[in-house]
């Protein structure tokens, strides 16, 4: 869906350069020089888009659910763990770009859903992603995020980035994270509490084409994730009028669950072995989560969750 939408954008873009309309381009390329820092600096949400109705019958064409299972004290700052990726990430947009789920939820946090930072090159489409509350991954932003004195915020990132969308084949349960450690030292410098959030159904929402580790396609997706800075699965679900075949994703419940906090003290200068014991910890509780509640979410009792 963002990348519809980041095409458009940048078809717009494109004529206005090659209309009569350069000079609005000229003014927006110029305001694009000025702001170029805005998403690693909180970005510039709204609430209006933030509660647009098509958000409302986005959630519940899936449907998406927020479930959550402990309280997050708003005193304190968070960085909420998301997986799996899968490949629209429609649980993460759903539940943290749109109001009100987490606003009802969990009342004085705000929360900030981390990207690419590709995206924010992006004519116009940079201008809507901020407004819903997306920032840049980059550690910039999410230091920008974390330093908020007296608590409030949310850093929701997620860890398996482009890479694990490449693992988003339907009961799949496959997570990128064993050398994934960067936010666990952001978590230390910033004493920010952690939170593991498992995103059930996820991976249900397309059909990928087959592309085992080995095989030449994952090794061309793999050599142009590394080139691009994203992932290009190959994948389809259903059309409009049947469910044989398209792009539009299949209607497959979303339960998004947020874990309890992992309390972190803040320690400016971590060391290899404190990130490292850290993150064993965090691992402990995602898999913990994940063997709480996969029973209610369909999910059989020999299944359990593969870090790679």
């Amino acid at each position: 869906f963002l990348s519809l939408v980041a095409e458009f954008c940048c078809g717009f873009f494109v004529i206005l350069i090659l209309g009569n309309f350069w000079f609005l381009a000229v003014l927006y390329l110029l305001w694009l020089y000025l702001d170029w820092e805005t998403p690693c600096a909180g970005g510039r949400r709204s609430q209006w888009v933030r509660s647009w109705t098509v958000w409302k019958y986005f959630r519940e064409y899936f449907p998406i659910h927020l479930i959550k299972t402990s309280e997050l004290n708003p005193k304190h700052n968070y960085l909420l763990g998301f997986h799996p990726h899968g490949v629209l990430v429609a649980g993460a947009f759903g539940n943290f770009c749109t109001d009100p789920p987490f606003k009802n939820l969990f009342p004085g946090l705000t929360p900030y859903l981390h990207i690419m930072p590709i995206w924010f090159g992006c004519p116009f489409f940079r201008e809507y992603i901020m407004s819903a509350g997306m920032v840049s991954a980059s550690k910039e932003s999410v230091s920008h995020v974390l330093n908020n004195e007296g608590g409030g915020h949310a850093s929701v990132i997620v860890i398996g980035g482009a890479e694990e969308s490449l693992n988003a084949h339907p009961g799949s349960l496959t997570l990128n994270i064993l050398k994934r450690k960067g936010f666990i030292k952001m978590a230390l410098k910033h004493g920010a509490h952690l939170v593991p959030v498992f995103s059930f159904g996820e991976n249900e929402l397309f059909k990928q084409v087959a592309n085992p580790k080995g095989s030449w396609l994952r090794n061309v997706q793999e050599k142009l994730q590394k080139i691009m800075g994203f992932a290009l699965p190959l994948f389809h679900a259903r059309g409009v009028f049947q469910y044989s075949f398209g792009l539009i994703p299949y209607r497959q419940p979303i339960h998004t669950v947020v874990g309890s906090p992992i309390p972190v003290k803040q320690n400016l200068n971590p060391t290899t072995e404190e990130i490292d014991q850290l993150h064993a910890l965090y691992l402990q509780k995602l898999k913990k989560l994940f063997e709480e509640h996969k029973s209610n979410y369909g999910i059989p009792a020999h299944k359990s969750l593969i870090f790679e």
